[in-house]
């Protein structure tokens, strides 16, 4: 169960930074574009962005694997098995 709960965690974290970097891309896509050039960032601040995306996936999955998986034991648990 817990390579199980592992795979699942991972599995979530993927599609989630997926889903939050399609996010992103989609809402600056509709944004106006701004009259004067925004001012580059960097390559650190770009790694920054990349990891705290990371983390919030990982975060998303680790409740939701939580939430998931304590749902299955309290369901055997009521059940009586």
């Amino acid at each position: 169960m817990l390579r199980l709960s592992l795979f699942f965690m991972v599995g979530l974290t993927i599609a989630i930074s997926i889903g939050l970097r399609w996010r992103e891309e989609k809402v600056a896509a509709t944004k106006p574009r701004p009259l004067r050039r925004p001012t580059p960032q960097g390559w650190l601040a770009a790694q920054k962005h990349k990891l705290n995306r990371w983390i919030t996936a990982a975060a998303l999955a680790a409740v939701a694997t939580l939430l998931f998986f304590g749902g299955i034991n309290w369901l055997r648990i009521w059940q009586g098995s």
